[in-house]
Order: structure tokens, then C-alpha cells, then sequence
């Protein structure tokens, strides 16, 4: 077994339309050790967060964080997203209330 230390996501203004933001690997798991998000707009702004299985798509089922706002200047760190495994093809899929207004920043391991 080979552990990877990496950057999932690295960072990057998060789109207003569902958008993958990272698929694991085939034959390989990955571990969500942290997760950020930063407003750089001058009003408050929201995001979703979904972690869908390998041929899922985004929805209830898989919501993880729902219309979680964030203020000016802030940066929130994703507690519901530390210690979440992604099977092989699972996918780390975001949505934000406006385009170029929040930074998502992913780090975590890949296990082979």
C-alpha cells in the first residue's frame, strides 16, 4: 500500500453551477484531511459541497455541506469534510452562490 500526500483541489474561485472539483483515481482511495473556504467578494456569500460515489450524481443523498455562508474575509475550514473517504471514481462536486467570490482550497491522501 503507497500513501500520497497531495493537493486535491488546489485553489481555485469556485463556478455558481455544480461543478466536479475532483474525482479520485481508479484503484485508488482518497482520505479528506482539510478543506477551505475563503471569501474574497465584499458580501456575503454561500456554497454547497456534495461527495458522490464512483456514477452518482450530486443530490440530497450525498449533500455533505448545504448553503453553508460565509462572510467577508472568512475563511471557514470544512469539519464535515475532514476524515471522509472517496472510493475510486467518487467525486468532491461544489456549487457556490456566485462565481469568483469564494476560494476552495483540498488537501488529503491517496491510497493506492
Amino acid at each position: 500500500m503507497t500513501v500520497t500526500v497531495k493537493v486535491l483541489v488546489a485553489p481555485l474561485q469556485m463556478a455558481n453551477t455544480q461543478t466536479t472539483q475532483y474525482t479520485a483515481p481508479a484503484s485508488t482511495k482518497t482520505i479528506i484531511d482539510k478543506a477551505t473556504v475563503t471569501n474574497t467578494d465584499t458580501v456575503n456569500r454561500t456554497f454547497s459541497v456534495n461527495l458522490v460515489t464512483s456514477g452518482g450524481s450530486p443530490g440530497n443523498a450525498n449533500l455533505m455541506i448545504d448553503d453553508r455562508a460565509v462572510v467577508p474575509g472568512e475563511t471557514y475550514n470544512c469539519p464535515e469534510l475532514v476524515g471522509q473517504v472517496l472510493e475510486p471514481g467518487g467525486i468532491i462536486s461544489t456549487i457556490a452562490s456566485a462565481a469568483s467570490a469564494l476560494t476552495l482550497r483540498v488537501s488529503g491522501r491517496e491510497i493506492t
